[in-house]
């Protein structure tokens, strides 16, 4: 066993001898190799490296339908229920946006309740309140976060990570986070976000696509000081295995009820600005940020179109029963950077500009108020990403020292 201490954090790696081969149902936790070809092994999987840090502990858990232990290709048990299995006494689950189930619309507000399969009481962080209150916390000694992470800013995550940090530094419980892949973590782009466009789409000065997996970005929590007063959370990282910055991951499970496939996960950077404005990007389809339309973009420039209707996770899409033209991105090749070439062209081929933008909404998203006014005054996408380069470097320098993996 090795130890870093990092700052604030216990960073945890575990060297084991495993087998190559899939796993039985009793061999949860050990590592995966498919093929015999070495696999991302998440943090939950290693079962041996943190379950001594829940011995005798009361544990509480930060979880939605992402959170689960593989035991073969295309096989899971959700976390929680191993746990329990395992005799670990987990006296509350938070769930973040989207709900314990992931089912919940973006931005749906959501209510506490009971799980149904455990009796553990479920309590959400994105309804009355989205930071753990202290008396929450009075009866756990120790909190687990594992979700699943897409990388990109807005994506409200990351957001809940940092209240439940707090959380935990004010009550002095430790944070085990099991750490996850993020799908879009080879590379950083997008408009650095300004503080006075913070809210919870965006809490930190960091680019829209950040690059860091969960447990990376909670050291730079941490080591920049941006909890409340400054206080510092104790982590505990259960790391990656087999996993670098340049490793391509499919995700097994969907992250969010409108995070369908990798093809959606990969164009979410730069298609999730459309969530800014009155243009549709999928929702109500089965192909949700994979096109973009609206019934006021030029059906003679864009030949294709669909009509939005309600469904899992969009019960009221924007122009719901509407024909929207646009265009269809599900076979675009996989890219690495965020592009802002389809927000650009959806304003240009507008039949009436005016009711492209939502201001508030859209300078949420992008972080700044500048990439609105960039795009109304014609400026190119490399005129605008020109711009961004500044804040861009000044935080890959940061980034590099809280990065786990290379």
């Amino acid at each position: 066993m090795i130890f870093n201490i990092f700052k604030n954090t216990v960073l945890l790696f575990v060297l084991v001898t495993i087998p190559n081969g899939n796993f039985t149902n009793n061999e949860i936790g050990k590592e995966v190799n498919y093929n015999q070809k070495p696999v991302p092994i998440v943090g939950a999987n290693q079962i041996e490296a943190y379950l001594p840090f829940l011995k005798n502990k009361r544990v509480g858990i930060v979880a939605n339908q992402t959170s689960v232990i593989f035991k073969a290709k295309n096989e899971f048990t959700h976390l929680v229920d191993s746990l329990l299995t395992l005799k670990v006494d987990i006296k509350t689950v938070f769930a973040p946006e989207h709900g314990f189930r992931g089912i919940a619309d973006a931005g749906e507000h959501v209510n506490d309740s009971i799980d149904v399969k455990t009796g553990i009481p479920i309590l959400s962080l994105h309804g009355d309140n989205r930071k753990p209150k202290p008396e929450q916390l009075k009866n756990i000694d120790v909190m687990i976060f594992d979700i699943q992470d897409v990388g990109v800013r807005f994506y409200t995550y990351i957001s809940s990570l940092h209240y439940v940090m707090e959380a935990c530094a004010e009550a002095k419980i430790p944070l085990l986070i099991l750490d996850r892949p993020n799908p879009n973590g080879q590379y950083v782009d997008g408009p650095t976000l300004e503080i006075e466009n913070k809210s919870f789409l965006g809490m930190h000065t960091i680019p829209l696509v950040h690059g860091m997996t969960i447990a990376e970005y909670a050291q730079m929590i941490n080591g920049e000081k941006w909890l409340k007063n400054g206080v510092t959370c104790e982590l505990i990282i259960i790391p990656v295995k087999n996993y670098s910055h340049q490793t391509e991951y499919s995700l097994p499970i969907k992250p969010s009820p409108n995070l369908p496939n990798d093809q959606a996960i990969n164009l979410y950077p730069s298609m999730g600005l459309f969530e800014g404005t009155n243009i549709n990007a999928g929702r109500g389809t089965d192909f949700q940020f994979q096109r973009y339309g609206a019934p006021f973009l030029n059906k003679k420039v864009f030949n294709f179109s669909y009509t939005p209707k309600e469904n899992i996770g969009a019960k009221n899409p924007k122009h719901k029963g509407e024909i929207c033209y646009g265009e269809d991105l599900s076979n675009e090749p996989h890219i690495r950077y965020m592009t802002l070439k389809w927000v650009i062209s959806a304003y240009e081929n507008a039949t009436d500009k005016s009711l492209v933008f939502n201001k508030a909404n859209f300078t949420k998203h992008a972080g700044t108020a500048k990439l609105q006014e960039q795009i109304e005054a014609g400026l190119s996408e490399n005129e605008i990403k020109s711009t961004w380069k500044e804040g861009i470097d000044a935080f890959k320098k940061t980034r590099a020292n809280y990065l786990i993996y290379n």
